[in-house]
């Protein structure tokens, strides 16, 4: 296994940071936080993934790197104890063959994954999804860039859940213009 070696510095850091507070468009800035993320980290691929709670499962947001093939395998169920998404923190898989708890190792075998960090994207104490880093060897992940991949993640969180209040607002703003206005009036 290599050396873990840093992939975030400061300038990478705050150049990801401004992204996430300034960004219009949702889903360029996900598509765009998968592809950079994937480049940074020299990895086979990036997917990002929100919970759908009432289904309980992981569906994909965006990806980059990931073949279809491997990113519709299957439903992805929150019930593993150990997930990002129960414990609310970063798991590093080394090897997805030998950890018991994969719950599809040959699609991820045939995909050419080796290794895995899955980190949550969190709104206060609420888990909405989670950022998943695959690789194509087992290596080290440098602990720095762990914890910024973790304020990613939170940072993450708190655009997606400005974003779906403001699609409430917009859809709330909508019905109260349908009323009759002698509904608005007082």
């Amino acid at each position: 296994m290599q050396q873990a070696e840093r992939k975030f510095h400061l300038k990478e850091f705050k150049s990801i940071s401004h992204a996430i507070s300034t960004y219009e468009d949702l889903d360029l800035l996900i598509k765009h936080l998968a592809e950079g993320t994937t480049r940074a980290f020299n990895a086979k691929g990036c997917c990002i993934m929100l919970l759908d709670e009432r289904e309980k499962q992981l569906f994909t947001v965006s990806s980059y790197g990931i073949s279809d093939e491997y990113l519709q395998k299957g439903p992805l169920f929150v019930d593993d104890q150990y997930s990002a998404m129960v414990t609310g923190k970063p798991v590093f898989i080394p090897d997805m063959q030998k950890e018991k708890n994969i719950q599809y190792p040959d699609a991820a075998k045939a995909e050419g994954i080796v290794s895995m960090l899955s980190v949550p994207i969190k709104f206060r104490n609420v888990i909405l999804g989670v950022i998943r880093i695959y690789m194509g060897e087992s290596r080290n992940i440098h602990e720095e860039d762990i914890d910024s991949l973790r304020v990613i993640g939170v940072n993450l969180g708190l655009v997606i859940e400005i974003n779906g209040l403001n699609n409430f607002l917009e859809k709330v703003k909508i019905a109260m213009e349908s009323l009759p206005l002698r509904m608005t009036q007082e």
